[in-house]
């Protein structure tokens, strides 16, 4: 099939066209930068960008995948969790190109998508990598989830407080990095080559915790260590390595429980935080260790993308899922 796939969760405008799941465009046009004096996302300037970009981004898909816009055979758009005034833009533009081409539309959640973006290489094999543990590590949601098909996934472990990715964003906030705060919490961790790290707490890691994340906490540690410290550029590094690898270890240790848990031999992560560097290569250690099957998606199918959707939506729709223009938002997981 010829999927367009459209994504507008948050603050990404995305737009691809998907072939039997190869991918034959992908555009993303992003508002982060329109957000970096707010030090996150301010959810009514992302749905205005949205507004005003979502039709040059998905004009510019089709002409990059060198097809005509009648060859469109299916319409697969983000309808869940995220934003809803900007889940709203892309899921009313889709519900307008499904009717005004006569082609299907189909609904895909944004958290499930991420996981079966491990899977796109690029062709779509899903089937025989079922069950796995997947987990979505992400500026919004940290979530572990037992996954026994397309249709079949069962959440086993979620944040109390802060998503992962928020803890990144707050934690650069506090030292004035910027937003977002992922890339350059990495980027300021690269640079520290002491070997006395500060020891920030690893929360509900103590004891039988369950498989519970919880973010506040060290994000708080950080901001009372900083408070008292000299700011200087090489402790500035310190504090964001010494962040980064407690967050790894948090989500390294929770990452194996899950697997314990839940049986399961695969393994796949994706989100925006799966691009860290020291964060795959701490999944990717552990699961070598242990003789687990890992799957990563690629880095630029890390963030918010519409391959995902694409991919998702076509394999939905050729299993018999259906959505019409009835279908609705939901800015929670469903």
């Amino acid at each position: 099939m010829l999927v367009l796939g459209i994504e507008t969760s948050c603050d990404e405008t995305a737009a691809s066209v998907v072939r039997d799941a190869k991918v034959l465009s992908q555009e993303v046009s992003s508002s982060v930068h329109l957000h970096s004096d707010y030090g996150g996302v301010v959810p009514e300037i992302a749905s205005r960008f949205h507004t005003e970009y979502i039709y040059p981004v998905v004009r510019k898909a089709i002409d990059d995948a060198g097809v005509k816009k009648g060859e469109i055979e299916l319409v697969a758009v983000t309808s869940g969790p995220g934003l809803p005034g900007s889940l709203l833009v892309g899921l009313s533009f889709a519900k307008a190109v499904s009717l005004a081409l006569g082609v299907p539309i189909i609904g895909v959640n944004h958290l499930k998508a991420h996981m079966i973006s491990c899977f796109i290489r690029p062709l779509f094999e899903i089937d025989d990598k079922f069950p796995f543990v997947g987990m979505v590590a992400s500026g919004g949601h940290t979530g572990l989830y037992r996954c026994d098909g397309l249709d079949k996934w069962e959440s086993i472990g979620r944040t109390r407080d802060d998503a992962v990715g928020e803890a990144f964003d707050k934690v650069a906030k506090i030292m004035g990095l910027g937003y977002p705060g992922g890339p350059r919490v990495e980027k300021r961790a690269n640079r520290y080559k002491g070997t006395s790290p500060i020891d920030f707490p690893r929360a509900m890691l103590k004891g039988d915790k369950g498989l519970d994340f919880s973010f506040s906490g060290i994000k708080t540690a950080v901001l009372y260590y900083w408070k008292g410290c000299d700011k200087s550029e090489s402790e500035i590094d310190r504090i964001c390595y010494s962040f980064q690898k407690a967050v790894t270890e948090i989500i390294v240790e929770k990452l194996r429980r899950a697997m314990v848990f839940s049986g399961c031999r695969r393994l796949a992560v994706g989100g925006g935080v799966v691009e860290n560097a020291a964060i795959r290569s701490g999944i990717e250690d552990m699961c070598e260790k242990n003789g687990y099957i890992f799957f990563l998606p690629s880095r630029k199918l890390c963030g918010d993308n519409a391959v995902m959707v694409a991919a998702l939506g076509e394999a939905l729709f050729l299993r018999g899922v259906r959505s019409d223009l009835t279908l609705n938002v939901s800015a929670v997981m469903n």
